[in-house]
C-alpha cells in the first residue's frame, strides 16, 4: 500500500522488507519481527521475539500473542520448528488484553511450560482481571446492553443493533481462555531481557492499562497499539464506563512518551517499524484536534447524536466490525468535548444529543 503524506514524514529504516506470516526478521541484536494474520480489514498483527536468559535458562521471550485460530497456531508452530534456535519460549508478555494480543496466551504458556519451570504471562493487573471479565460478560462488545449503549447514542438501524446483540461471544471466540496465574507488569516496572532492561510504560485510552516497553541499550520501543504509524487507534467509550475520557486519557499517554529520545526505533503492534516518535506523537494530536473542530462545527448546526457525526470522523463507508468500533471513538470524541464543559448533553427519549455549552 502506498505511503501518505503523514507517512513520508516518518523513517522506516527496513524499507519495504515485512517478515512473511510464521516467518521471523531480525530487527535487532536479539529482536525478531513476527507478523500474523487477523481475520478483518486490519489483516495483520506485529509481534516479538526477544532473545532472553531467565533462571539460568536460554530461550526467547515473546511479545503478544496473536488471536486464537488454528491458522495462527500453525503459524507459532512453525516458528517453534524454524525461528527460535532450538531454544524455548520462557515467558509472554502481553501489552494489552484485546483478542489481537491475549488469544493465544494459555495457549503458549501451556505450551511451554514444565512443571519445573512454568513459562508465564507478564501483564499488566488491570489488563488481566478486564480479560478475565470480558470472557465472562459482554463489556462493550456486543449482547443487548451493547446495543441498548448504543442505541442512546443514536444508533437506529435495527439490522446493525440485531448484529451487535449476536455478538454475545465475541471475546470469547478469540480469547478462549486466559491463564490462571500471571506476573503484574506497572508503568515504571524493568524487565532484564538478555542483558537488556526494558522499562514499562503505561498508557490509556485505547486499553484499560496498555504497557510499553522501551530498551534504551537498544534505542527500541515496543509500542503496542498506543502508538501506530499508519492509523490511529481506537479509542473508545464501551458500556460499562459510558462517561468516560478515553481520548483525554489517550492524548495525555502519548505525551509522556516525548521524554524518549527522537532516534527511537518504534516497533508498533501494526504497520511497519518507524523512526519519528515525536512527529507521530504531533501527528496524532493535530489529527484529533482536527476531528474535535469538526465535531464543535457540526454540533453547532444542530443536536447531534455519536451516530449522527459518524461520516464527520470517518470519511469511508464501515461495516459492522468497524461500525461498533467507530460508535465507540465517536463517543469518546464528544465525551472529550462534554467534559471539558465545551458541549451540553442532553437527553431525551432515552437518547443523548450534544449542542455547544
Amino acid at each position: 500500500m502506498p505511503m501518505n503524506d503523514l507517512e513520508r514524514q516518518l523513517d522506516y529504516p527496513l524499507g519495504e522488507r515485512l517478515p512473511p506470516l510464521g516467518e521471523a526478521l531480525d530487527v535487532a541484536p536479539g529482536v525478531r519481527w513476527v507478523r500474523m494474520g487477523l481475520p478483518f480489514q486490519l489483516d495483520h498483527i506485529n509481534l516479538w521475539l526477544l532473545r532472553d536468559r531467565l533462571d539460568g535458562r536460554e530461550g526467547w521471550t515473546v511479545v503478544d500473542c496473536g488471536i486464537a485460530d488454528d491458522s495462527t497456531r500453525g503459524a507459532w508452530e512453525r516458528l517453534f520448528a524454524e525461528a527460535l534456535d532450538g531454544l524455548p519460549v520462557l515467558r509472554v508478555v502481553v501489552t494489552h488484553m484485546h483478542p489481537d494480543h491475549i488469544g493465544l496466551a494459555d495457549w503458549l504458556t501451556r505450551r511451554w511450560s514444565t512443571p519445573e519451570q512454568p513459562c508465564r504471562l507478564w501483564i499488566s493487573a488491570t489488563d488481566y482481571h478486564v480479560a478475565q471479565l470480558a470472557r465472562s460478560i459482554n463489556t462493550g462488545v456486543g449482547g443487548e446492553v451493547a446495543a441498548r449503549f448504543m442505541a442512546s447514542h443514536g444508533l437506529s438501524d435495527p439490522q446493525a443493533l440485531e448484529r451487535i446483540r449476536g455478538r454475545r461471544n465475541y471475546y470469547v471466540t478469540m480469547v478462549p481462555a486466559v491463564p490462571e496465574r500471571f506476573q503484574r507488569l506497572r508503568d515504571g516496572s524493568v524487565l532484564q531481557v538478555g542483558g537488556h532492561a526494558w522499562q514499562a510504560i503505561a498508557g490509556y485510552g485505547h486499553a484499560p492499562e496498555h504497557i510499553a516497553l522501551h530498551a534504551p541499550s537498544l534505542g527500541l520501543l515496543i509500542s503496542g497499539d498506543m502508538v501506530l504509524p499508519r492509523i490511529s487507534t481506537n479509542v473508545s467509550v464501551i458500556d460499562v464506563e459510558p462517561e468516560a475520557d478515553p481520548l483525554r486519557d489517550y492524548l495525555d499517554s502519548l505525551d509522556a512518551m516525548r521524554v524518549l529520545p527522537t532516534d527511537t526505533l518504534v516497533l508498533p503492534s501494526h504497520g511497519r517499524p518507524f523512526r519519528g516518535l515525536h512527529t507521530r506523537i504531533d501527528q496524532l494530536h493535530a489529527h484529533h484536534d482536527e476531528r474535535l473542530r469538526d465535531l464543535m462545527q457540526a454540533c453547532a448546526e444542530a443536536p447531534r447524536t455519536a451516530a449522527d457525526i459518524l461520516p464527520v470522523l470517518f470519511r469511508r463507508p464501515l461495516d459492522l466490525h468497524q461500525t461498533a468500533f467507530a460508535m465507540g471513538e465517536s463517543i469518546a470524541h464528544l465525551n472529550l468535548l462534554w467534559r471539558a464543559g465545551r458541549l451540553r448533553r442532553i437527553s431525551d427519549d432515552g437518547v443523548h444529543r450534544f449542542v455547544p455549552a
